[in-house]
């Protein structure tokens, strides 16, 4: 390790004189992208070696029943290597990475660089119903963030690199450079610069570059273009677009109500069998529900009646009508989620990217089944819509509607639909923006006020933290001291505020030097006044765990130049200067607008 480290200050010598910092954020780019598509391309291969033994094993053996054991199963040995070998959470990948933006400054733990890779492949190989984009989301930014910090980046510098990193991983997985640039855009970054857009499009392109020479021009998703998309059918794309947002409502609700009774079951055992029991029982029920679900996606895509019906092999609907099958999606389509927060509250590890485009999919052919079925407007081809509906709930989801809009333009080479996409796109985001202020990603952090946005001034006062503005070189009296030690007190203090505190440190009030100036140059009365005779409550008193808008708020509501900052038991732990509050802010503001 002596010599790896060495050889790093060697380098990062030669560096320094031989490449600027945008230039070498340029270069840790590229390897950021080649190393996301290695991960991304390890995660599939585990997970199709880990599904095909699995379902070679059931159709082997003609056991359907196994659907109850293989998912249970995954998610046990998910939790055990959670447990035992990483031995820290790594569930919700994307929400991890807003909160490392956030309050961490970009800084990602160096195991996230694997660990996500090998418990989402255990837990989706052996039939977990999420989805491996989150966890390649957080290995990516973990690559890059750990590349940074190695490099000895500076914050700024760490937080691009985990977008590139972010961006790079969806590139990867889905070869989609520009839903990974506008992903990151969209979900993770702040603003968008020219010094951003560079090395996020480098590690883009290069993931994608490197994923086709790892698997060659599959795609994930098949897709034709049977039907051609015609002005007519706008109506049917506005109304598909308004049920994908009340899809994407349903989706985030439910979820949320799933994780949060999840999170109440304090024992994990408990939460293992009650996860377990649930997600067999609906695999059990609904076969569609294995693993990520894919399979099913590029049935609906495939345009044929005769390829529809297979959804329902291996299930009690098997061998159902027209109105059998749409029994059968409504019911995939309102189980999904349950499936899925079951999936990750029993102990197993996945994202919800794959169940949203999932659940969009079964939502846009359902949609457009019944629209035909009843003759409700211009005919809506089921294929389109299964393809339309991916956009669209996912941009709900995701408050994402340009990276709904380019992931499945690039998916399937949909580009001809490309006008409906953004109508669907835009009317699902729209209606999801009257009920939910945030996506499923952000709303936990924004609950706590640790949500970085794309406004510059309030992802400001979420990056400043109170340490970095508290001062401590403040002067403490004690109750009883007399005017006279007040006044020596005085020409030592730099701060125009004197706290009164008791012998363990805690506050009792504060002394204000100009309102004092009438009596301490009269000598006569230095013994008459004690310090707990001039002190007074402080205007208003922060927190250490109060959010920068909040202290923000409490200076402009009290007009105050320092206001105390205390700990537990109301112990003063130091004073925020309005001047250098307002200084601080102004300098990152300028930071953080500078290419």
């Amino acid at each position: 390790m002596s010599k790896l480290n060495t050889y790093i200050n060697r380098f990062l010598t030669w560096r320094q004189q031989h490449l600027s910092d945008r230039q070498f954020t340029l270069v840790l780019a590229f390897f950021v992208g080649l190393f996301a598509a290695l991960a991304a391309y390890v995660l599939h291969t585990l997970i199709h070696l880990m599904q095909g033994l699995v379902l070679d094993q059931m159709i082997t053996t003609g056991y359907t029943w196994l659907y109850l054991v293989f998912p249970v199963v995954g998610i046990w040995l998910t939790m055990l290597f959670v447990r035992y070998i990483v031995r820290d959470n790594i569930s919700h990948g994307i929400t991890r990475i807003l909160y490392a933006i956030s309050s961490k400054r970009s800084r990602l733990a160096a195991h996230n660089c694997w660990t996500s890779v090998v418990a989402s492949a255990i837990t989706i190989g052996f039939g977990g119903s999420v989805g491996a984009e989150a966890p390649i989301v957080l290995t990516g930014s973990s690559i890059a963030s750990n590349l940074g910090q190695r490099f000895r980046m500076n914050n700024k510098t760490l937080m691009l690199l985990v977008g590139c990193g972010a961006a790079a991983a969806i590139a990867g997985i889905f070869k989609a450079p520009i839903a990974g640039l506008v992903f990151t855009i969209e979900v993770l970054m702040i603003d968008l610069t020219m010094a951003s857009i560079s090395p996020i499009l480098i590690a883009s392109v290069t993931a994608t570059c490197f994923t086709y020479m790892f698997v060659g021009d599959d795609q994930l998703f098949s897709f034709h273009t049977l039907h051609p998309w015609d002005v007519s059918g706008v109506a049917g794309n506005i109304s598909l677009g308004v049920f994908c947002g009340l899809v994407s409502l349903y989706f985030i609700r439910t979820m949320t109500m799933c994780e949060g009774l999840y999170s109440r079951l304090k024992n994990r055992y408990v939460r293992f069998a009650f996860g377990g029991i649930t997600l067999s029982t609906l695999i059990y029920l609904f076969p569609s529900l294995y693993g990520e679900g894919y399979r099913s996606i590029n049935i609906l895509l495939s345009g044929s009646e005769t390829q529809w019906e297979r959804l329902m092999d291996n299930s009690l609907f098997q061998g159902g009508g027209t109105y059998t099958l749409l029994i059968y999606l409504a019911a995939v389509l309102l189980t999904k989620t349950f499936a899925t927060a079951s999936t990750n509250g029993g102990g197993g590890c996945g994202g919800t990217f794959a169940p949203s485009l999932f659940v969009g999919a079964f939502a846009g052919f359902l949609f457009a089944r019944i629209w035909n079925i009843y003759d409700i407007g211009v005919f809506l081809p089921e294929e389109n819509a299964a393809l339309l509906g991916m956009a669209g709930v996912m941009s709900g989801v995701m408050h994402a509607p340009l990276t709904g809009v380019f992931l499945i333009a690039e998916l399937t080479a949909g580009y001809t639909l490309f006008m409906p996409l953004m109508i669907v796109s835009l009317c699902a985001y729209l209606v999801i923006l009257i009920f939910e202020p945030h996506s499923i990603y952000g709303m936990r952090l924004a609950q706590q006020g640790k949500l970085i946005t794309h406004h510059t001034d309030r992802s400001v006062l979420t990056l400043m933290t109170l340490d970095s503005v508290i001062e401590h070189d403040y002067v403490p009296v004690e109750k009883d001291m007399e005017l006279l030690k007040l006044v020596h007190a005085m020409s030592e203090s730099h701060s125009e505020v004197l706290p009164v505190v008791d012998g363990a440190g805690t506050l009792l009030g504060e002394i204000d030097l100009n309102k004092l100036r009438h009596i301490i140059f009269r000598t006569e009365l230095y013994h008459y006044f004690r310090a707990s005779q001039l002190m007074t409550p402080p205007q208003a008193t922060l927190r250490l765990e109060d959010p920068m808008e909040d202290v923000m708020a409490a200076f402009d509501r009290t007009g105050a130049q320092h206001l105390p900052v205390t700990g537990n038991d109301n112990v003063l732990y130091g004073y925020i200067s309005r001047a250098h509050l307002y200084g601080k802010y102004r300098q990152m503001v300028a930071d953080l607008s500078n290419d």
